[in-house]
């Protein structure tokens, strides 16, 4: 089991969850984090700390945000790793809990 990153952080990107991740597993794109599934260990400390609830254990994940776990997985493979915590983008909170958001994601 891995833990992934859904929708919901599309265009919000808060990093707290990086700052507790003890393996630098997390990735950050233009607007959107994820989470390489290769390195997460499963530990818990990430999905507590979203502030958008935009974090969730791979058997836990709702049906309509499952695509979101190749989604990791790709992109995992092609942005950096986040090691740091760094503000949010400016809008962030209007943007928490929008629908449909797959469409902004910029890779």
């Amino acid at each position: 089991m891995t833990f992934v990153v859904t929708e919901n952080c599309i265009k919000c990107k808060y990093t707290d969850c990086v700052d507790v991740c003890p393996v630098d597993c997390f990735h950050e794109g233009p607007n959107f984090l994820v989470i390489d599934p290769e390195e997460c260990i499963d530990c818990t400390l990430c999905e507590p700390e979203c502030p958008i609830a935009a974090i969730f254990a791979e058997d836990d994940l709702p049906e309509d945000q499952r695509q979101f776990i190749a989604l990791n997985a790709e992109l995992s493979l092609l942005w950096p790793v986040i090691d740091e915590v760094k503000p949010a983008p400016a809008d962030a909170d209007e943007w928490k809990d929008k629908p449909n958001k797959l469409q902004y994601l910029e890779r």
